[in-house]
């Protein structure tokens, strides 16, 4: 796993919301790599959320870079709560595992399949979401990857996160070749790359790809951790097969938890059975005071989903959903009141405006069976011989655009359903797409959309527990959706009194409601009054004169050094992602989701 930005293992610190959270929640990602939002997603790195019966401290990290190879990004996030405020520190001090690390010891020290594991030097410059107009100091990590054949290695999607130059090294040579990132699959924390010297490939030996391993089956670990430069291998068996919530994805795939020992540095590299073959890519580790070697790898179905994906579209597209909120049907009382004949199905909570599912399915529907496969009331599916896993698996091994059957009970009538699957839809991203944030500068008024990223630089006392809840629970009413904020006011006579606004969500320009940022620059764009009107919540409004906005524009960028008004991607026409003449269903989204409905047990997003 890269030594700085990874899943659970070693993360970049990031600060979550307030919110207290029982260990055993935090394990959910809320749809978010897991914040507030997430709690029934992804936590992008889950912070530490206080344990019900002592103070002890959770961190879900990722195993990944490690700044110059001295320290790690740590990213924490609560595992109901989605991450904020990322901070990057390097720790000089080493940390050891009672695990023991091998390495070039024993019989492993000339095993062929060593030979295929390489050293990731990567080199990162992320973007400056609070000043979205430029980039953040760059900073180097190394991580781990693999030979897969082709050409191709497979490393994390966090140990090459907003790369500026990535290399490799292979075992026992001296020299670094340019790799190229083909594709990152940020929900399942994967990444293909290539290297185009034929040199790096002279007798190499591609790794053979695994089947799922059975319980306390043996498994070996090999990467570039912390405390040394040469390869490491570290031992274990499997403990648990399960849905796992993914830290840098916020998302929910099937992964594998062992006892090895996984350190920052082991992020993208292989673990391999007894045979020699490889089962999986390291790619995150749970740290608390109450456990200890608890290490997660993304099995083999998971990496041949991605790269079956990335063969079919030429690029990848993501793990779709069915974009339904669920709740289990143990409750006997309950099932009779739903007309549930027998002890099976989840109930529908609620459909998101955005999936397919939503001209399907009702709320009040049950679920019980998915492609003829029985769905039981504590919303599992049979797994393998004898074990049951989550339901939310079944929708994993589908790919976007793939037709799902769907069996339910419609107010105690039986019937067959067929929906569409594709990625969710997220009104608040965790990752952005293209590298820089979009922003607009209005006489000092800068506008960018809200995202996980900005949340997390900015932390959550300057966003407001408002606008958090919002950010967390709120669902898009259509594709294309943003929550835009004003982030700042650059001090300037036409902004004179408005100077101490900050992270607002601006709802309204000139009466018309926002859409999303694009929209935005298109309204101010073309209005010809002369007035421009922003209204924000709870009433408030900030008026500026549109002739002395205008003029004041060249000169407020100049003072502040800022090289345009707007980012690129807003110069491009507007396309209205709803139509010109369809309006927006304002109370579909704007009220959040109740905490229950996203924090409780009970209840899941598919």
């Amino acid at each position: 796993m890269a030594i700085a930005v990874a899943n659970y293992c070693f993360s970049a610190v990031i600060s979550s919301v307030k919110f207290s959270c029982s260990t055993s929640s935090q394990r959910r990602l809320a749809t978010s790599h897991t914040s507030l939002a997430s709690a029934n997603h992804k936590n992008q790195n889950f912070k530490n959320s206080p344990s019900t019966s002592k103070s002890s401290t959770t961190d879900w990290k990722f195993p990944g870079r490690s700044k110059d190879g001295k320290g790690e990004t740590e990213r924490s996030q609560s595992t109901a709560f989605k991450s904020f405020g990322a901070q990057r520190k390097d720790k000089k001090e080493f940390q050891f595992d009672s695990k023991e690390q091998l390495s070039e010891s024993g019989n492993l020290q000339d095993a062929a399949f060593l030979n295929a594991v390489v050293k990731v030097y990567c080199t990162h410059t992320a973007p400056d979401y609070s000043l979205p107009w430029q980039k953040q100091r760059q900073y180097t990590s190394t991580g781990s990857a693999f030979m897969i054949g082709d050409g191709k290695l497979l490393t994390n999607a966090h140990c090459v996160e907003h790369y500026t130059q990535v290399k490799v090294k292979r075992r026992g040579d001296d020299t670094k070749y340019v790799a190229k990132v083909l594709a990152r699959g940020v929900d399942c924390d994967i990444a293909l790359l290539s290297v185009e010297s034929e040199e790096f490939w002279k007798d190499a030996e591609p790794l053979c790809l695994g089947h799922l391993p059975r319980l306390q089956d043996a498994v070996t670990v090999v990467g570039y951790p912390l405390g040394g430069d040469t390869i490491s291998v570290t031992k274990g068996v499997v403990s648990r097969i399960e849905v796992t919530s993914y830290a840098h994805g916020s998302s929910e795939l099937l992964g594998i938890q062992i006892d090895a020992a996984i350190n920052p540095g082991n992020s993208g590299g292989p673990a391999f059975n007894d045979k020699g073959e490889c089962i999986g890519v390291a790619f995150q580790v749970y740290r608390s005071e109450e456990v200890e070697n608890i290490g997660y790898v993304i099995p083999t179905t998971v990496v041949s989903h991605f790269l079956s994906d990335y063969e079919r579209n030429g690029k990848y597209t993501g793990f779709p959903c069915l974009g339904v909120l669920l709740q289990k049907l143990e409750n006997p009382a309950l099932r009779t009141c739903l007309k549930v004949p027998s002890n099976e199905g989840v109930l529908v909570r609620r459909v998101e405006p955005t999936s397919d599912a939503n001209t399907i399915l009702k709320e009040g529907d049950v679920i019980v069976s998915f492609d003829d496969v029985r769905v039981g009331s504590e919303g599992t599916v049979p797994f393998r011989s004898n074990e049951r896993i989550a339901f939310r698996y079944l929708i994993s091994q589908k790919f976007a655009g793939d037709v799902a059957e769907l069996g339910i009970i419609r107010a105690g009538t039986f019937m067959k359903v067929k929906v569409v699957l594709n990625p969710r839809v997220h009104l608040v991203p965790y990752h952005i797409d293209g590298g820089q944030p979009s922003y607009l500068i209005i006489a000092g008024l800068v506008f960018t959309p809200l995202s996980e990223p900005l949340i997390e630089e900015e932390c959550d006392d300057s966003i407001g527990l408002k606008l958090l809840a919002k950010a967390r629970y709120s669902l898009a009413r259509f594709k294309g959706e943003q929550m835009v904020i004003l982030s700042q006011v650059l001090a300037n006579e036409v902004s004179i009194g408005y100077e101490d606004m900050s992270n607002q969500q601006v709802l309204k320009f000139n009466g018309t409601r926002i859409k999303n940022i694009h929209h935005l620059a298109h309204l101010v764009d073309s209005c010809k009054d002369k007035y421009l009107v922003f209204e924000f919540e709870d009433n408030y409004l900030a008026v500026l004169e549109r002739e002395a906005a205008v003029a004041a524009s060249s000169c407020i960028l100049k003072d502040y050094g800022i090289p345009s008004e707007r980012s690129s991607d807003l110069l491009e026409p507007y396309v209205d992602p709803l139509g010109e003449n369809q309006a927006i269903n304002q109370d579909s989204g704007d009220s959040p989701v109740s905490d229950l409905e996203i924090g409780f047990d009970g209840l899941k997003w598919a």
